[in-house]
């Protein structure tokens, strides 16, 4: 059992401590100046030993007094913030979808507006993820690209994937014929180099050596390509609402399949949380079906 001085007579010293006077400590407080000075002479009584040297005009920590107060001071700051984090808690649901960091940017927060007008008591977190990245215990589902095979998850594909290429208006009206391609500043992701020499064997030509740059996400692509810098291949998931606001066009309209589309991610456990089913019947119908019909059970428990 903790035996404590009286929490009241701490709480006087420390804030004619940080003060340097019992006024202040009693302005904070809201309680008397003399109140302050009695709780901190009972907790010196208490002690064995003065904590304030008492001056005519000035208030000073002895040395015991200066070695107790930086303590009290982070218990008393840790305890404010425990009971502010407490009183922020929802009642509602909570739902923490693990998304890929392009995904996130391009379609996913765009829309939360729309998602939280419906469903206002559900509070969304969002955490980083991606296809190469574990599923977190954490999560209450996720959103994943990829080719649908995650053994042990429940899987339900929802958007299918394909890649056309972009660039900004003005760099568009350059290109003219798919073979201009061929001359430009090409853009690429450095973890999928096979999109572009995909999408030349599909517009019939010779896939070139590509040469261009190369980024660590669809996203800095995509805004390399908004920024003028050259062409990239973009997912029209991606690039839909640069189109619609005309930050970027597509010179050319022949569209190619990725060969991997996006898939609602989850465990079985997790589906009957109010959280999880307003979130999927939402994406669901964002997705243009009410059931896509591209589930797939468990085949194994997911590795530890």
């Amino acid at each position: 059992m903790r035996r404590l001085p009286s929490l009241n007579a701490l709480r006087a010293f420390e804030a004619a401590a940080r003060h340097g006077s019992f006024t202040g400590a009693a302005s904070e407080l809201n309680v008397s100046q003399a109140a302050v000075s009695r709780m901190v002479r009972l907790l010196e009584e208490r002690m064995g030993f003065p904590l304030f040297e008492r001056r005519a005009n000035a208030l000073e920590l002895t040395e015991r007094g200066r070695a107790l107060q930086p303590g009290l001071t982070g218990a008393f700051d840790a305890i404010a913030d425990s009971v502010e984090r407490v009183a922020a808690m929802r009642d509602g649901p909570v739902l923490t979808l693990g998304v890929g960091a392009t995904f996130a940017v391009r379609w996913v927060i765009p829309r939360l507006s729309a998602f939280h007008e419906s469903h206002p008591d559900v509070e969304v977190r969002i955490a980083t993820g991606g296809a190469g990245a574990p599923i977190r215990e954490d999560w209450t589902c996720a959103l994943l690209l990829g080719d649908g095979h995650w053994p042990g998850y429940e899987v339900e594909e929802l958007f299918t994937a394909d890649m056309l290429p972009v660039c900004a208006p003005a760099l568009a009206r350059t290109l003219r014929r798919p073979e201009d391609l061929l001359s430009a500043t090409l853009l690429s992701v450095s973890h999928w180099a096979d999109d572009w020499p995909h999408w030349f064997a599909s517009a019939g030509l010779a896939p070139p050596v590509v040469k261009g740059l190369s980024f660590g996400s669809y996203a800095m692509t995509l805004q390399a390509a908004a920024d003028g810098v050259g062409v990239a291949l973009g997912a029209r998931l991606y690039i839909a609402d640069d189109l619609a606001a005309g930050r970027l066009v597509t010179p050319f309209t022949l569209a190619v399949p990725m060969g991997r589309a996006w898939y609602l991610v989850s465990r079985p456990a997790r589906h009957r949380e109010p959280g999880f089913t307003a979130f999927r019947d939402w994406l669901r119908a964002a997705a243009g079906s009410p059931d896509p019909g591209k589930k797939r059970p468990p085949e194994h428990a997911p590795a530890a």
